[in-house]
């Protein structure tokens, strides 16, 4: 099994925290339930942004934000990483695997409210040069899934999950072939 890394709360940006604390209370008012920073609560994060509603894209901005840094912090917290913060929008805000992987939490989250792509919000999953044959060799193999299901972040977290253990996987035996061949 490949091995994950577990970040230290204390490694999160002051301002992703900040936003990531409104998603959490956000919860707690809208639904009455304390989000616990694992991937565990992720269901009701997605419960709960079904009810954000789809009209109006500043909403789904705010929330995005908010969310976002939510859902990106307990990516973290699992995968470990770190934050981009460098632009000033937090829409804009990346996190980045240490295995090349990296994406915008809240263009993820923002499609995940509009089950659909969102202009000018990016949700894609980006990679290093190195490990885009991997990945798109991965995602090639993974099996369709439903609408809801692919926007979800319960099904885009499983996914990150899985790429992260195939880029691990694969580097891990690039090093073997590396020890073969220098023996």
């Amino acid at each position: 099994m490949a091995t994950r890394a577990t970040a230290h709360p204390a490694d999160c940006p002051a301002i992703v925290e900040e936003y990531a604390k409104q998603a959490v209370e956000a919860v707690r008012r809208a639904l009455a339930f304390d989000l616990e920073w694992d991937s565990e609560t992720l269901p009701v994060l997605d419960h709960y942004l079904g009810t954000v509603g789809k009209a109006d894209p500043a909403v789904i901005e705010l929330v995005a934000a908010a969310a976002g840094a939510y859902f990106g912090e307990v990516v973290r917290r699992r995968l470990g990483g770190w934050w981009d913060t460098s632009d000033e929008d937090p829409n804009h805000w990346r996190l980045n695997l240490a295995t090349g992987l990296s994406f915008s939490p809240p263009g993820i989250v923002a499609a995940a409210i509009a089950v659909a792509e969102v202009d000018d919000l990016d949700s894609a999953l980006d990679a290093t040069p190195d490990v885009l044959p991997v990945l798109e060799g991965a995602l090639s193999r993974m099996e369709d899934q439903a609408e809801d299901v692919y926007y979800s972040l319960c099904g885009r977290y499983d996914t990150l999950e899985h790429l992260q253990a195939v880029l691990l996987a694969s580097e891990q035996l690039k090093e073997e072939e590396r020890r073969r061949r220098a023996n």
